[in-house]
């Protein structure tokens, strides 16, 4: 029983021990608390205050800075335009659109030309008429040949020294009468194939034997208008007219007066042979 009363007694001081040293750590733990919000309290206010120090100046240099500032123009408004009088509808897909109208292109004003005031040709003299009258009669006489039959230019030098004219006076008429001499030629082959029978080449020789040129004389040839296989037939009439021949002999003849051997057996088989 004593023994109990000893552990009562024990146990019971032993809790009132921990009763107060649990109550100081209360009081010592209460106090460093207090402590530590006094000291917030106090750092926050140094914060607030050094803040408003330096927030002081920085206002102070942005009031100056506005006063400094010039103003900034204000920006002038855009005319808008009236909705009314500016049409938004789209045009229809179908709708073509209008072709612009070309300008027209305006022709400058030329400058006229300056006409010069031509002057008026003086009259030249007359030159004086040197024609002698030996001169103009051979003229008169060679447009009478002319008239009559066909001449060469040589031809009618000939004939116009045979009346007498001297060489001077008939060239003069022969440079001065306007013949064209290749129609002359061609006259005067269709005046000899009237009388008697010529072949091409003989033709031609005959014409150049008047005094034509050979392109004169040629002229006159291809224009006549000559059938030269019955020019053939022709001339072998007229030399079988004249004396016999046989068919062989006939032949070569009508070759020596230039037909081909085919005109000249065209004739010689048109007279029966």
């Amino acid at each position: 029983m004593k023994k109990i009363v000893v552990f009562l007694v024990i146990s019971a001081l032993m809790m009132s021990f921990v009763g107060c040293a649990s109550a100081d750590v209360d009081s010592d733990s209460n106090t460093s608390i207090s402590s530590q919000q006094s000291a917030q309290k106090s750092t926050s206010e140094e914060s607030k205050e050094e803040s408003v120090a330096s927030q002081e100046p920085t206002s102070q240099k942005a009031e100056e800075s506005k006063a400094t500032e010039a103003p900034t123009p204000k920006p002038t408004p855009k005319p808008t335009t009236d909705s009314a009088s500016v049409s938004t509808a789209k045009p229809n897909a179908t709708q073509k659109p209008t072709a612009k109208p070309t300008p027209k292109a305006t022709s400058k004003p030329t400058a006229k030309p300056i006409t010069k005031p031509t002057a008026k040709p003086t009259a030249k003299p007359t030159p004086e008429d040197t024609t002698t009258l030996g001169e103009k009669n051979a003229l008169k006489s060679a447009k009478n040949y002319l008239d009559l039959m066909a001449f060469s230019y040589t031809g009618l030098i000939k004939q116009l020294e045979y009346e007498g004219y001297s060489n001077a006076e008939a060239t003069y008429a022969a440079d001065n009468c306007g013949a064209n001499w290749n129609e002359q030629a061609l006259k005067s082959a269709k005046n000899y194939l009237s009388t008697m029978a010529f072949s091409y080449s003989g033709l031609i020789k005959q014409l150049e034997y008047e005094g034509f040129t050979n392109k004169q004389a040629t002229y006159g040839v291809d224009n006549c208008g000559a059938d030269w296989n019955e020019q053939a037939a022709k001339s072998a009439k007229n030399y079988l007219d004249i004396m016999a021949f046989s068919r062989d002999g006939l032949i070569k003849q009508l070759e020596f007066e230039g037909f081909t051997h085919e005109q000249a057996v065209y004739g010689v088989e048109a007279n029966g042979y």
